[in-house]
């Protein structure tokens, strides 16, 4: 699956919800994106347009045009029935710094995490 949006929005730590980490974006068609976890949670939850799905093991992959999510095969009910999410982005380059940080507080232990920065 694919999408594309203008804005990666990133909090590594929101302490108005209880210091969780959140990355979320909205496509061109409208469609949203949202990937969280609770510090004190040993799994994340992935959210496409509908009800929040809880994995683990997830695979993420962020470049500077690019952020790519790979969860399993069997999980793939998160994702609109695909395992594979590539989601062009124009997000700043200076932003890009919180993005990463977000990234690695969601995956910490549960998942891995590539930087291609």
């Amino acid at each position: 699956m694919q999408m594309t949006t203008a804005l990666l929005i990133a909090n590594p730590c929101d302490e108005e919800e209880d210091n969780m980490a959140m990355l979320c974006c909205h496509s061109a068609q409208g469609e949203m994106f949202l990937m969280t976890r609770y510090p004190d949670e040993d799994e994340l939850e992935i959210a496409l347009d509908g009800e929040p799905s809880t994995l683990d093991g997830v695979k993420v992959t962020l470049s500077p045009t690019r952020l790519l999510i790979e969860i399993a095969a069997a999980d793939a009910d998160a994702l609109n029935g695909d395992d594979v999410l590539e989601i062009s982005h124009d997000t700043d380059a200076a932003d890009l710094v919180e993005v990463e940080l977000t990234l690695q507080n969601i995956l910490k232990g549960t998942g891995t995490y590539i930087s291609q920065l």
